[in-house]
């Protein structure tokens, strides 16, 4: 039995869920997100919150119990609030701007590098060293700032490089004279 599958998911007010052909929509004050619907899982609107349960006693209806009801989750926190992640740009010379849809960094190479920013994702630098990323959908959110992380990982003897906010980076001691 799935802990987190048994929750039923709370639709705030000023948010509509809607089944229809195998789609889940739901529409809020920030937009309007879709998930297709898995045939294991039977998904219910009543009243005020969206019951998951598995269709059948099979594993994987077992398997995607729990991660479908986060999904869903997921649709009604981003069309209410949002998901943000802020990147942190560490360096000599590394630096970032946001310009309309597209964000320079530079990052020691050669050239600047030019990252478009993807439909539904806003990207704002209060700084030149920081990097705020903040849309509806979490896995957009996610991918676009794993990408522009990808550019320049921190390594672990300086602490050089684009890190998430909180993030640990494990130092090590330089060679020893």
């Amino acid at each position: 039995m799935s802990r987190i599958g048994k929750k039923p998911v709370a639709i705030p007010a000023g948010v509509s869920a809607d089944i229809a052909n195998g789609v889940l929509t739901v529409k809020g004050p920030k937009g309007t997100l879709t998930l297709t619907l898995v045939d294991d899982i039977s998904y219910a609107v009543e009243g005020e919150t969206i019951l998951v349960k598995p269709a059948n006693d099979s594993r994987t209806a077992r398997a995607f119990w729990g991660m479908q009801r986060t999904l869903v989750s997921n649709l009604v926190t981003g069309v209410t609030e949002g998901y943000s992640k802020t990147l942190l740009i560490t360096g000599v010379g590394y630096r970032a701007m946001a310009q309309g849809k597209n964000l320079k960094l530079q990052l020691g190479y050669s050239h600047d590098v030019d990252y478009a920013v993807p439909e539904g994702i806003e990207i704002k630098t209060p700084d030149n060293t920081t990097v705020e990323i903040s849309g509806i959908d979490k896995q957009k959110v996610g991918q676009v700032a794993a990408e522009i992380r990808r550019w320049r990982k921190p390594e672990p003897y300086k602490g050089k490089g684009i890190k998430y906010r909180g993030e640990f980076i494990f130092r090590k001691e330089g060679k020893k004279k």
